[in-house]
């Protein structure tokens, strides 16, 4: 479903992303872990089509990406932001966030597709008008999530969506995205500076450090320690310590 070969991206003098392939099979997540500043999210936004300066080949089902994308490219990607407070317009109720893109699509049934779109994420119907503020955390993420599936896309692109989150609440968006991935045979590609959230949902990982994919590894090989770059072997080091009780 999607392929992406020796991806580079560049700010001025700054080699952002050098290089990075990997490829993802249609049903499959993907994973993409690293650092603050190690060009994960740079790969996203590029994939995404919200950074146009960008070298390389990119595919989705088959077809070759250019930087500017057409309509029909935006209505089959859709992506979850980080911040479901930032991503979510604070003057608009939850009904008119899902309700715009079936109009910028020209998806008929709009009444209907809310109502199963926010039963799909296990909202109740009355958070349909409610506003942003008048949310938990964990609500609006998931609002974001059915925003992203209103227009019935085939793969989710997730920038860090459970990190603005509390621990149990990731744990519940996490199970619901790995709950519509089987229901919808959607494909994902997960970008999180947490091993253990990106192993949870994706079957296999890649390691960023500096621009580079130093490593990409399945996430059973990464939960038994069966990693090759020292790299992989320091984030999988401090993400086990950081699980450790206090």
């Amino acid at each position: 479903m999607i392929t992406v070969e020796n991806l580079s991206v560049r700010f001025g003098s700054v080699e952002a992303v050098k290089g990075v392939s990997f490829h993802v099979p249609k049903g499959a997540a993907f994973g993409i872990v690293g650092e603050s500043g190690s060009g994960k999210s740079t790969v996203l936004r590029a994939l995404s089509g919200l950074n146009p300066d960008w070298t390389g080949r990119m595919e989705i089902d088959g077809t070759a990406l250019s930087p500017h994308r057409s309509k029909d490219f935006f209505r089959r990607v859709q992506m979850v932001f980080q911040d479901p407070y930032g991503s979510l317009h604070p003057r608009q109720t939850v009904d008119r966030a899902l309700s715009e893109p079936l109009e910028v699509h020209g998806i008929a049934d709009i009444e209907p597709r809310i109502l199963r779109a926010l039963a799909e994420v296990a909202l109740p119907p009355a958070v349909r008008f409610r506003y942003p503020h008048q949310l938990s955390g964990g609500q609006r993420q998931r609002v974001a999530v059915a925003r992203a599936l209103m227009s019935e896309p085939d793969v989710l692109l997730l920038d860090e969506p459970t990190s603005a989150l509390d621990v149990s609440v990731q744990a519940e968006v996490l199970n619901l995205l790995s709950d519509l991935q089987v229901r919808r045979g959607l494909t994902y590609v997960m970008v999180s500076h947490n091993l253990a959230v990106v192993a949870h949902l994706c079957g296999t990982v890649g390691v960023m450090q500096g621009g580079v994919m130093v490593e990409t590894v399945s996430a059973d090989d990464l939960r038994a320690g069966n990693v090759m770059h020292a790299h992989t072997r320091a984030l999988r080091t401090l993400c086990m310590a950081l699980e450790e009780p206090a």
